[in-house]
């Protein structure tokens, strides 16, 4: 499913542009979510990336946005601190706010963790927090830079590297992240708090986590990333902490999608309007439920399949399994089975072949069909011909009686 992406820009606490991008989901969001990204990262790190696209999945819009001074954001690094993060995080929300729908949930990694703990009590919207490897007092970044503490202490500054990048690092950003007071913060944060944490975090302990969730009020849970390092740098798992929020989340956030929940089966196959755009329609088929839309082109939100895309769909699954059911009676050596459809529109003459310019079209699936093994010519021509045995098949080459009516 695509997810569009849009690149925008807002005024941050220090009155910078700051960079930032809009990640929505196919369809209305059910919720806005702002995200807040570690220390000296920014919006465009690949944990950041693969957990605004799980997020949109699940049907969130996601802000992320560079802090002043970083990545595609206006300002100085070295004017930053701790305190400018919370205030951008509270910009951001005001944007969302006068732009869309104010964010009901903040995810903060690292050190934006923290920043999403404090930044909560002035986003009165909000009703749910997640953090990823948050400390639990942000002065705990300070030990990035602890080799050149007495620089920084007797000249007000010193260059330091991290993650292989030079950085600035005032005093004033020192006594700022000392005096953050995310505990404290977090016990008074009267929001469900969600706290997940590797523990084999070699950056930010997980004793960190142990903290925030003591201090923290219920509801509050906890998730252990085993395995995961502090950056998430393996997409799975950035997915499958982003999928965990999603889910969490639900639990505590208003559906502001305006989407009509699917009513329940009334016949083998039940097709209904959501409420949302003009196409998008639930589709339940027994037990089964997924969406139906039209791609964008066609002023849908291509947040489904098209109805020929089911069509192609019905067609392709059933040569597939005629062809598996034929294999296995014969005992024939098939490997896997995959059907390639396509449907487009074509002119025909009186004896059925395309012929271009003609008046009327009739329409035309196209089936290209993949078996893994090696087939002898006899067994490859077995296989085309039990193809064109599918029922699906032979149900639109011949002539169908549809009768419709209306229910009272």
């Amino acid at each position: 499913m695509p997810t569009p992406r849009q690149r925008v820009t807002f005024p941050g606490a220090l009155g910078h542009e700051l960079a930032a991008r809009l990640d929505l989901p196919a369809g209305p969001p059910k919720a806005y979510a702002l995200f807040a990204h570690c220390f000296t990262c920014g919006k465009d790190l690949r944990a950041a990336t693969s957990i605004a696209a799980s997020l949109t999945d699940a049907g969130f819009a996601v802000l992320r946005f560079d802090f002043t001074g970083l990545g595609g954001s206006e300002g100085e690094f070295e004017n930053t601190n701790f305190t400018s993060n919370v205030d951008d995080l509270v910009a951001a929300a005001a944007w969302l706010r006068a732009e869309y729908r104010a964010p009901q949930l903040l995810v903060g990694h690292s050190l934006g963790g923290a920043a999403v703990v404090v930044a909560a009590d002035r986003i009165p919207e909000v009703r749910a927090v997640a953090t990823i490897g948050a400390p639990s007092e942000s002065g705990h970044v300070n030990q990035l830079f602890v080799d050149s503490a007495d620089e920084i202490e007797q000249r007000g500054s010193a260059d330091v590297e991290l993650a292989g990048r030079r950085f600035t690092i005032t005093k004033q950003l020192v006594d700022d992240l000392r005096s953050g007071r995310v505990v404290e913060a977090a016990g008074a944060l009267h929001r469900p708090l969600l706290v997940l944490h590797s523990p084999i975090d070699n950056v930010v302990g997980v004793d960190h986590a142990a903290a925030l969730f003591r201090a923290a009020r219920h509801p509050r849970s906890f998730v252990s990333l085993d395995g995961a390092d502090h950056l998430l740098g393996d997409v799975a798992d950035a997915v499958y902490a982003a999928k965990t929020i999603g889910t969490w989340a639900e639990r505590y956030l208003v559906d502001e999608s305006g989407v009509k929940p699917p009513p329940p089966a009334s016949a083998p196959v039940m097709v209904s309007e959501t409420g949302q755009g003009k196409f998008l329609n639930h589709v339940v088929v027994g037990e089964h439920r997924f969406l139906a839309d039209e791609p964008e082109s066609m002023g849908g939100f291509d947040a489904g399949p098209s109805p020929y895309d089911l069509l192609g769909a019905a067609l392709g699954a059933c040569t597939s399994m005629t062809i598996r059911m034929y294999a296995d009676h014969k005992g024939y050596p098939l490997g896997r089975v995959t059907v390639d459809v396509s449907h487009d529109k074509v002119h025909v003459d009186d004896a059925g072949n395309v012929v271009e310019g003609r008046d009327g079209k009739i329409d035309r699936f196209r089936r290209s069909i993949t078996v893994d093994g090696d087939l002898d010519e006899q067994l490859r021509a077995n296989v085309l011909r039990i193809a064109d045995k599918c029922p699906v098949h032979r149900t639109l080459e011949r002539t169908s009686r549809i009768e419709t009516g209306l229910s009272e």
